[in-house]
Formats: structure tokens, C-alpha cells, sequence
């Protein structure tokens, strides 16, 4: 799975060929969890908060980056969050 992005802990992947909704998918400690990409909700797993607010500012800031990846399948390296 190609990751896009890492940051304090925080892994973010996205799959090349995936099923909708558009998703991207995060690994922090033993925590998994796959977000969508149009709300930042969780659609599986489970982040602690703090972690869950890290990952929706982050796609917050980058939701049209994602979007086009998604569609495109040109996934590429997307910012960390700093």
C-alpha cells in the first residue's frame, strides 16, 4: 500500500485500485482505521481522538489532493502535517 504521507506517528496510505467511497487509510501505533476522504469520517477502525483530529486537519488541508489522487490513481507524497 504506497504511503502519501507521514507525520508524529501518523501514517496515511491510499491503495492504487480501491472501491468507493474515496478513502484513505491510517496506521498510528496498533490503531488502524480507513477515513473518508469527502467527510473525514470514519468508515472502519478507530483512532484516539487526539489522532483523529491530527488526520482530519491534515485532510481537511489537502481534500482536493486527495480527491484528484483518487481519481487519477497518480498517487503520490502529499505535505506531513506540521
Amino acid at each position: 500500500m504506497p504511503e502519501i504521507s507521514r507525520f508524529l506517528g501518523v501514517v496515511i496510505s491510499m491503495y492504487f485500485d480501491e472501491h468507493n467511497p474515496p478513502h484513505f487509510h491510517v496506521r498510528y501505533s496498533e490503531h488502524r482505521a480507513v477515513v473518508s476522504i469527502t467527510d473525514c469520517s470514519v468508515l472502519d477502525g478507530a483512532l484516539p481522538p487526539r489522532v483523529r483530529g491530527l488526520v482530519t486537519e491534515w485532510a481537511e488541508l489537502h481534500q482536493t489532493e486527495l480527491l484528484s489522487m483518487w481519481q487519477s490513481k497518480d498517487i503520490h507524497k502529499i505535505e506531513p502535517l506540521v
